[in-house]
């Protein structure tokens, strides 16, 4: 089947940065199968900074500006892709339906999704909420109806991320980046998104690393600053630097790429710092299907730890510190 010649290939999938973050493989793998093949992404407006920083994708179409115009003008200006194939990584009902009416060819979809056996044209068996691999392996899956190249493995993923187009940090950030010491960035909440290691473990932390070797960087959304206000206030002396609030998506994505290491619990940026290639390391739960097994940072320089019950704090900071520490600049 990878012998075919498809035009143009749309991704789908419209949910949150970490789950974009780990459909970036998928585009890169496919690439790596039709290198003439135009790839574009669908998907929301505020993950169009991830999905850019991706060489292998070709082209962006947003879901939010698609969801606005009338459905007939949604049929257009789908067709005015030449789309000839659409993989629904993330299902959902109006586009599968969308697709169909639009005429794209060979629309792929999973089989557990009902509305999927009207829409689709090649179903994939995949269970998500059961299976015991991760992610980024799973989204590989939904490639079976285009090719018969086998999808890399779990150690092999992480090389097609091809994240690497980045925007131009600005001097007055980048300069606040350390020469000498490991820049460590300190990601502490996730928009709830995830569980989350409390504040006082991320303080046990910072009292553990040694002032001499590493500068800390806070970093966090503008609506999380308020949260992290009087906390980041009220942390002993250290070679410290609150980013709360202070950079795009684009500028954090590019920050990240030139710091040294990321620590987070299961949220969007600690799969952004995986897929830039720095030292990163995720605290999860044991708790299926939120486990590190499912959604654990894959990169070359990824790890992560697990907690002994489904309170995150059972990790202690001692062994972060351990982890933190062996990493090099």
């Amino acid at each position: 089947m990878s012998g075919m010649n498809y035009k143009h290939i749309i991704i789908s999938r419209t949910d949150a940065i970490g789950d974009v973050t780990l459909t970036l493989p998928l585009c890169g793998f496919l690439k790596s199968v039709y290198p003439d093949t135009k790839i574009s992404f669908l998907g929301k407006t505020y993950t169009e900074p991830v999905i850019n920083t991706c060489t292998a994708i070709d082209g962006f179409i947003n879901y939010d500006t698609l969801l606005q115009k009338p459905e007939k003008e949604q049929v257009d200006l789908l067709k005015s892709t030449g789309a000839d194939v659409i993989v629904h990584v993330f299902p959902v009902k109006h586009l599968a339906y969308l697709a169909k009416k639009t005429g794209i060819g060979l629309r792929i979809g999973t089989r557990n999704r009902f509305y999927h056996w009207f829409t689709c044209n090649k179903l994939v068996s995949l269970s998500r909420k059961n299976s015991l691999l991760h992610e980024a392996a799973l989204n590989l899956l939904l490639l079976k109806p285009l090719t018969e190249v086998p999808p890399p493995s779990r150690k092999e993923i992480y090389r097609y991320y091809d994240f690497t187009k980045t925007v131009r940090l600005p001097a007055v950030i980048s300069n606040l980046l350390s020469d000498t010491k490991f820049n460590l960035v300190i990601h502490p909440k996730s928009h709830g998104s995830g569980m989350e290691w409390s504040l006082d473990k991320y303080r046990e932390l910072i009292v553990l690393l040694p002032e001499d070797r590493f500068r800390i960087f806070i970093s966090g959304s503008e609506k999380e600053k308020p949260a992290l206000k009087e906390w980041i206030a009220g942390l002993p002396p250290a070679d410290l630097v609150d980013l709360t609030g202070t950079m795009t998506l684009p500028q954090l994505i590019a920050f990240l790429h030139v710091a040294n290491g990321l620590v987070a619990s299961g949220t969007g940026p600690l799969h952004l710092a995986a897929a830039s290639g720095i030292h990163t390391l995720g605290l999860f739960p044991p708790k299926k299907p939120i486990h590190a097994m499912r959604w654990g940072p894959v990169g070359e320089k990824a790890t992560a730890l697990t907690s002994t019950s489904d309170d995150l704090d059972t990790i202690k900071a001692t062994d972060v510190y351990k982890k933190i520490s062996a990493w090099e600049k």
